[in-house]
């Protein structure tokens, strides 16, 4: 039988490489492990990837050397969540704040976790949630 241990890789379609880059490091606090002219690879955690693409720069196959890419792009706006402590998400707040980044949302879940959203700069949805918003997490 077959497994999954989880999803590596998420990823998001920009149309400004330099500010989606600004928001990523500066407001997120990311790092980034790779970078070109199409995308910027950042760690979340040590445990997964936030692929930032260049909207239309991946819509031709990448040959590497070790093999081939097939093209992707995306449109629109999506929707991600950042796992945090509930002990962070105050500090969060803050630092969005600093940022002027404006919370558009918060939840309550019914097993004690707590979601704030907010966007980044191409609009998509991000959410910072805290253990108990899934029975998993």
């Amino acid at each position: 039988m077959t497994t999954l241990n989880g999803i590596l890789e998420t990823a998001v379609y920009v149309d400004d490489m330099a500010r989606a880059q600004a928001f990523y490091e500066e407001v997120m606090g990311l790092k980034p492990m790779f970078q070109d002219r199409r995308l910027t690879a950042y760690d979340v955690a040590g445990r997964s990837v936030l692929l930032v693409f260049k909207r239309g720069a991946s819509l031709e196959p990448a040959v590497l050397p070790g093999g081939t890419i097939p093209a992707h792009d995306g449109a629109g706006p999506l929707h991600l969540a950042f796992a945090t402590g509930a002990d962070q998400l105050a500090a969060w707040e803050e630092r969005l704040k600093a940022n002027r980044v404006e919370i558009e949302g918060r939840t309550d879940w019914p097993r004690g976790g707590k979601s704030i959203y907010f966007r980044d700069p191409d609009g998509h949805l991000i959410e910072l949630a805290t253990p108990g918003l899934w029975p998993i997490y």
